[in-house]
């Protein structure tokens, strides 16, 4: 029997694609390990949004070969798709799957049996044009469900069109079914995922469902507690789909909308779909008949012409949103995309001082939100991470709950108040709580 390991670099469309591919693996006998644990087989799978994200690809070969010098080292993912000649020159690789082959492995390497040059299996993008279910089921608490892969939009900074493909989706039914498996394993919640979920319901190029009706369906799935929108375009989010989330059994008051700019000026650039005004009112909308609700909210810095005046429009508009986190990308140039031809870069430096700026105002809206939050009841879900003798866990509404550790409350729902936070940014709760009843 030969040991695998996995090691996920990247977005949470990743690690559902992995832990599926991991559960193949042990179909066919092989038995999944830690990545220290000498494994005879490395999987990586990887991500290309940033230029870090490359390298680290780079640095987990290097970690794996001396883990086990003998071992086969298999690359899937998004970096293997954009550069698979490039990837098969490092040294310790042995094979690269691109986005069409990387579900077929164990077809197109079982036996796993070195050669001497790397082996590159990576069709053009064009050929990836199936879907391929998929939900991550490692963290029994929490499952990452993917709905959507690909995408059609063409922004100016991004490649996942080139190393993913264009927008195709499962079927409502499928995915309903892959909902009720989930329940029998016990998680209780359940994250929507994808590359740009809004756009799901297009099969074989054509609009056959509505996400609305993917979630009204999904809604009525017994033996989930929660589930949750991981991330979705500010011009697909629809007044409808904000009230039903507002008045829904399951679906927790918590949104991630890509931004990006806050500059109508670099949106256009960008080849964004809609303009800041747009963005402004679903916030508005959200917070108006959900007040409690968790907006994140993604940002680039140092997008080619953003000067110094376009920088502070963003930092001022954000200021002025009433959202609960930032996740700051700092820009950097991605092969093949329209903006590595564009003018007016950005030094490295002030990208980076622009970041910093963003990273600090993140933090003070996240504490201005937890502080808001300061004194309300909610519930939480506990999860298997305990530290120092406490456990932690997220509320409906993403504030991460603070715990004395009790192993029975993992995985658990629990009604707690929120009275203080801490200083490592979680909130700690009165020293009652209730275990409530789980559907």
């Amino acid at each position: 029997m030969k040991k695998v390991a996995f090691y996920t670099l990247g977005c949470k469309l990743n690690f559902s694609e992995t832990s599926t591919i991991s559960r193949m693996f042990e179909e066919k006998g092989y038995e999944k390990v830690d990545f220290n644990d000498t494994p005879d087989i490395f999987i990586i799978n990887t991500c290309s949004v940033t230029e870090n994200a490359d390298k680290k690809c780079r640095k987990v070969v290097k970690d794996a070969k001396k883990i086990s010098p003998d071992s086969y080292v298999t690359i899937i993912g998004c970096f293997a798709q954009l550069k698979p000649k490039e990837i098969s020159e490092i040294p310790g690789v042995d094979a690269v799957l691109g986005a069409a082959e990387k579900f077929k492995l164990l077809e197109y390497l079982d036996g796993f049996v070195k050669e001497k040059e790397a082996r590159v299996l990576a069709s053009e993008i064009s050929c990836a044009n199936t879907f391929n279910n998929a939900y991550s089921i490692d963290d029994r608490t929490r499952t990452f469900l993917k709905v959507q892969d690909g995408c059609n939009y063409g922004c100016a900074f991004c490649t996942i069109p080139l190393a993913r493909g264009k927008s195709r989706s499962d079927t409502i039914e499928n995915i309903v079914l892959s909902a009720k498996e989930i329940a029998k394993k016990g998680v209780k919640e359940i994250v929507l995922t994808g590359v740009n979920i809004g756009d799901f319901g297009i099969q074989d190029g054509k609009r056959q469902e509505k996400f609305i009706d993917l979630i009204k369906q999904l809604d009525e799935v017994e033996g989930i507690n929660r589930i949750r929108i991981s991330s979705i375009e500010p011009n697909l989010l629809s007044e409808e789909i904000i009230r039903f989330v507002a008045r829904s059994k399951k679906f927790v008051p918590h949104f991630h909308i890509p931004l990006q700019s806050g500059s109508n000026k670099i949106l256009r650039l960008m080849n964004r779909r809609y303009w800041r005004e747009l963005y402004a009112d679903r916030v508005s909308l959200i917070k108006s008949i959900m007040p409690h609700c968790c907006i994140g909210v993604d940002v680039i810095t140092g997008f080619p012409e953003e000067t110094h005046e376009d920088f502070l429009d963003t930092y001022n508009f954000i200021n002025d949103l009433n959202i609960s986190y930032l996740h700051v990308f700092t820009y950097s140039e991605r092969a093949n995309t329209q903006a590595i031809d564009m003018n007016g870069v950005v030094p490295v430096k002030e990208r980076n001082d622009r970041s910093k700026m963003l990273r600090i105002l993140s933090e003070k809206k996240k504490r201005a939100f937890y502080e808001e939050n300061i004194g309300s009841t909610a519930t939480v879900l506990f999860e298997d991470d305990v530290d120092n003798g406490k456990i932690h866990g997220f509320t409906e509404n993403y504030v991460r709950i603070e715990a004395n550790y009790d192993p029975v409350m993992i995985n658990q729902t629990r009604r707690i108040v929120m009275k203080g936070i801490s200083e490592n940014m979680t909130m700690q709760i009165e020293s009652e709580i209730t275990e409530m009843a789980i559907s």
